[in-house]
């Protein structure tokens, strides 16, 4: 279902293709996503430990900035990790003010037994697209993603 505004056709056309990439987006998360509650993790948690698996340790603004999360949203997010011991924070030798954040033994394992499936429900779910329209759907979402708040309010 698309829009119902009554504006001109162009305000139409960008309303309708907004409603569908966010409906299209939450309902692939939400399938996605579901699975995260098997290892009792938030989606910002896995998030977390995967980019610290696939990345190493980061601080915890670059954390956040890699995962679209505010750096106070992302203290609690560690917090909550490193009381199940899958997170480790270190202080930052060059300067003590701030901590590195890696992963664990524990949380890599986590990662490494869990990751391929995500994979292959992420790889199922995008099986609806052909391959070329997989790269399509890639480009012009990074095209919109992409979009600086200048351009859009010209």
């Amino acid at each position: 279902m698309g829009t119902r505004y009554e504006g001109t056709k162009e305000e139409k056309r960008a309303l309708d293709a907004f409603i569908k990439l966010i409906r299209a987006g939450q309902a692939l998360s939400g399938r996605v996503e579901a699975h995260f509650s098997e290892l009792g993790l938030t989606v910002s948690q896995f998030g977390v430990l995967e980019a610290l698996f696939h990345l190493g340790p980061l601080n915890q603004k670059n954390l956040a900035a890699k995962i679209l999360k505010s750096t106070g949203n992302i203290t609690m997010v560690i917090d909550n990790l490193e009381k199940r011991g899958l997170v480790k924070r270190t202080r930052d030798e060059k300067d003590r003010r701030h901590y590195s954040v890696g992963i664990t033994q524990k949380g890599a394992g986590l990662i490494t037994s869990f990751f391929p499936k995500h994979v292959a429900r992420i790889v199922e779910e995008m099986s609806v697209l052909s391959g070329d329209e997989q790269e399509e759907l890639g480009r012009l979402c990074r095209k919109v993603g992409l979009q600086t708040s200048k351009d859009a309010g010209r």
